[in-house]
């Protein structure tokens, strides 16, 4: 027995969000995002001497050098980048099924992508305000972060809406949040499917296997009381 892809759609969604066609641009963006915060971050520890800016002429330089980019012990474009690594990895691990088989990656991954374009936003409200000045890496960075939210907000909405249909139905959702495999809960309606393919199989061919010794019981017993003597 053979999940089909449709299965893996959470209930009440029209579309699977932990489907690689929806990570894949989602990590494209991560890396980009690397890039970007990674060069920023060459030029705040001195080791280029200038950054590019094709429109905000001294722009860029006067928002890395600023005193909120260096509040922290390491400088804001150096977080970006770990941030955006973050990304990456958090969303790479799993399968297409990991909204309900890994939901502690998929919050984790919600956290790393949600709090960052926050951040950016934030960072960008900033620089004209306090700086009378544009930097357009930084923008470009921001723009990659809030395009990041809300696939991940889905991803993150759907492990959650099925840790609570775990609850509802009396079953561990500690161990369902760390997708322990030998659990049994309902994904998609009328269906209890195991995270173990392979059990599956084991299953629906054992009650296959029970359903046939049936039928042939049923044919010898009736075969037997059909069998009389006739009388001659």
């Amino acid at each position: 027995m053979t999940v089909k892809n449709e299965d893996h759609i959470p209930p009440g969604w029209d579309y699977n969000p932990s489907g690689w066609h929806d990570r894949i641009p989602i990590l494209a963006l991560a890396f980009i995002g690397t890039c970007i915060a990674s060069y920023l971050t060459l030029y705040q520890f001195n080791i280029l001497s200038n950054v590019w800016e094709p429109f905000f002429g001294k722009g860029s330089e006067k928002v890395l050098n600023s005193v909120v980019s260096k509040a922290l012990p390491i400088p804001d474009g150096a977080i970006g980048a770990i941030a955006y690594l973050v990304d990456v990895a958090t969303g790479i691990i799993g399968s297409n099924r990991r909204w309900r088989t890994m939901p502690w990656i998929v919050i984790l991954f919600g956290i790393a992508t949600g709090p960052l374009g926050l951040v950016s936003i934030v960072l960008v409200i900033l620089q004209p305000v306090l700086f009378q000045s544009w930097c357009t890496l930084c923008l470009a960075s921001a723009t990659i972060s809030v395009l990041m939210i809300g696939p991940a907000m889905d991803e993150m909405l759907a492990s959650l809406q099925y840790l609570k249909r775990v609850k509802d139905s009396g079953n561990s959702v500690w161990r369902a949040f760390w997708g322990d495999k030998r659990e049994l809960f309902y994904f998609s309606p009328g269906w209890m499917i195991t995270a173990e393919p392979q059990m599956e199989r084991s299953i629906f061919c054992f009650t296959l296997e029970l359903q046939t010794k049936s039928k042939e019981i049923v044919f010898f017993t009736d075969a037997l009381f059909d069998s009389q003597p006739k009388i001659v």
